[in-house]
């Protein structure tokens, strides 16, 4: 298991004004390299901003510009997982790479902030800041500092994948997913009676990729009514690519295994992956 948790400061209220840069690599539950960058911003320094992270303008006298060490937030970055505590350092990134003209990483991001909302019931709501995380688990760190928010930002994932027991796969699965999964709620669509899935009647299963009510919207975009469980007017069942759980000692949800019974009696129904099926709607 290997992550790379990412923490920039901005000189002023332009995201793109990145002044430091800190990366801190961790593998197998442990950190095992750093990095840290003062970066020029080649813009001015908002007094409210210096207030927060104590940098000023003669700091970055000679620091390089963030076109400048580009390469090596690559090295440090590749296309691994990249973690950061809420999206503002993530859209800092995006923002500071467009000013110069320059790609965009290509990773694949994790709002650690919107793993621990889902872990821990009583800050779902508020009480998920960085500081007051690193309180609840112990760990001590000097706020506003890149590096050290970088570090501290791991070491929350770390905590809340133990105590929600995930692993990161999951995490980024569960992200995706509502954060109370008892007020999900059912979800059903009448279909677009002009798609060319139309008449088809489709169930879900399992954890998908894409939140279920972005599923269910796709499906009948294209003609297909969803339904929430699986009857004999059942056509289709797209089960997701990674199920998080086994239900009732079974590797197969209720669904799956009801529709497999549905097959054998003569029923026809199609099981699909997530994969397929949104194929299909891109195909139709």
């Amino acid at each position: 298991m290997r992550f790379v948790a990412l923490d920039v400061e901005t000189a002023n209220a332009d995201m793109a004004s990145i002044c430091s840069l800190g990366a801190a690599v961790f593998e197998n539950g442990q950190l095992v390299s750093e990095w840290y960058s003062l970066i020029n911003p080649e813009d001015y320094f908002d007094p409210l901003n210096i207030s927060i992270h104590g940098i000023c303008e003669k700091d970055v006298q000679g620091a390089p510009t963030f076109e400048e060490v580009t390469d090596e937030l690559h090295r440090h970055i590749g296309e691994q997982i990249v973690v950061t505590h809420t999206h503002f350092d993530r859209v800092a990134i995006h923002q500071a790479a467009s000013r110069y003209a320059l790609p965009s990483p290509t990773c694949r991001w994790l709002d650690s902030s919107q793993v621990a909302r889902r872990t821990w019931a009583d800050c779902a709501r508020s009480g998920y800041g960085l500081s007051k995380l690193c309180s609840r688990i112990g760990y001590t760190f000097a706020h506003h500092n890149a590096l050290e928010d970088a570090k501290a930002c791991g070491h929350v994932l770390l905590a809340a994948m133990r105590d929600g027991g995930l692993d990161l796969e999951s995490a980024l699965l569960r992200v995706r997913r509502p954060i109370d999964l008892s007020f999900a709620g059912p979800i059903t669509r009448e279909g677009n009676p002009d798609g060319a899935l139309a008449g088809e009647v489709l169930v879900f299963t399992g954890a998908l990729a894409i939140p279920r009510r972005e599923a269910a919207d796709l499906a009948a975009s294209v003609g297909c009514e969803v339904a929430v469980g699986v009857t004999r007017q059942t056509t289709v069942l797209v089960v997701g690519d990674m199920d998080v759980q086994k239900l009732a000692g079974h590797q197969k949800s209720s669904k799956h295994r009801k529709a497999e019974d549905l097959i054998a009696a003569g029923v026809a129904i199609r099981i699909i992956r997530e994969t397929d099926f949104r194929e299909l709607v891109m195909q139709g």
